[in-house]
């Protein structure tokens, strides 16, 4: 199955275009769970200055669980005191600063093997600056690790339920234990049909974990219209037939060294995305193999319709007769 980029194509593809070629620009666009960017020149002037901007719904609760110190290491001097209005916040840019674009190999003679590293560098510059939302989610998934490693060192405790109200309707739920970290899904299914779709796709999450290769992936848990015990106090809950709750209980091998936290962090943010991406492509495969089964039934029955005889119909003269 595909799995969605973590990053913002669109500011990955435009950066790079810009550190080629700078230029004014002024490009608003919409992510994921109606995360919103803006992408601009404020100075037309000087084209190599750019801002990027993001808003995302749940940043007053992200403040609470530490996105500031996580952007802070993350952006450092780039991040911007006072974010641009209508925004959360904002990064200022100099693409003079960025490593050299391609093209200027041959005229700067600079080895090769430095000009690879320099073309290394200055991907992952940008690639980290198209991660903005998803350094802006880990915070909470950040915090939950922290705080099971000093529940595991006093050997019991749980630690705060943590709500990010990322979309309508729609909340992950992240709380630390002793011994894990417990993330909850809940997500709405507005059509019958993926109702279907999802329970399949949720059960099989559920069932592969059986498999041998595969046993050390977190455990999955579904449920329909009922709340997991970890979540059931929390008031205005919908209990719906169109809400479902997926359940990942995450050990501490899935968060043990940096590297397997931010991969384990990269995944999880995306999982709604992903189960309602692959829901849909499912449905238009299903409406494609529909459409082509019934374009089928009409050849059939085309092939069997009986072609009427043209008799020609002559006169005692020889003349042939017409109909009007």
């Amino acid at each position: 199955m595909i799995l969605l980029e973590p990053h913002n194509h669109i500011i990955y593809t435009t950066l790079t275009e810009k550190v080629a070629q700078p230029g004014p620009l002024d490009v608003q666009f919409v992510d994921f769970d109606g995360v919103r960017f803006r992408l601009t020149t404020p100075d037309r002037k000087v084209p190599t200055a750019l801002v990027l901007s993001m808003s995302i719904r749940c940043w007053d609760e992200l403040v609470r669980y530490g996105v500031d110190s996580v952007l802070k290491r993350e952006y450092g001097s780039l991040l911007r005191t006072e974010p641009e209005f209508g925004y959360n916040v904002t990064l200022d840019i100099n693409l003079e600063q960025i490593p050299p674009a391609a093209g200027e190999h041959n005229s700067n003679n600079c080895p090769l093997a430095i000009y690879i590293s320099l073309l290394e560098e200055r991907d992952a510059f940008i690639k980290s600056l198209s991660l903005l939302k998803r350094n802006a989610l880990a915070a909470p998934f950040e915090l939950g690790f922290q705080t099971q490693k000093q529940l595991e060192g006093a050997g019991s405790g749980q630690g705060e339920l943590m709500a990010l109200h990322y979309r309508d309707e729609e909340v992950i739920y992240v709380q630390a234990s002793s011994d894990r970290v417990t993330v909850i899904f809940s997500t709405m299914f507005r059509e019958e049909t993926d109702r279907v779709f999802g329970k399949v796709f949720l059960q099989e999450f559920v069932d592969a974990r059986r498999l041998p290769t595969i046993q050390s992936a977190p455990q999955v848990l579904y449920t329909t219209r009922d709340p997991p015990l970890e979540i059931r106090h929390v008031p205005g809950l919908n209990d719906s037939d169109d809400v479902g709750y997926v359940t990942f209980v995450l050990f501490p091998r899935h968060f043990a060294n940096p590297d397997v936290a931010n991969t384990t962090i990269t995944h999880i943010q995306l999982f709604r995305d992903y189960l309602h991406y692959h829901i849909k492509c499912s449905k238009a495969y299903m409406h494609s193999r529909m459409r082509h089964r019934v374009s089928e039934f009409q050849k059939v029955l085309n092939r069997a319709k009986t072609e009427v005889a043209v008799v020609d119909r002559k006169t005692a003269s020889g003349r042939s007769m017409s109909m009007r």
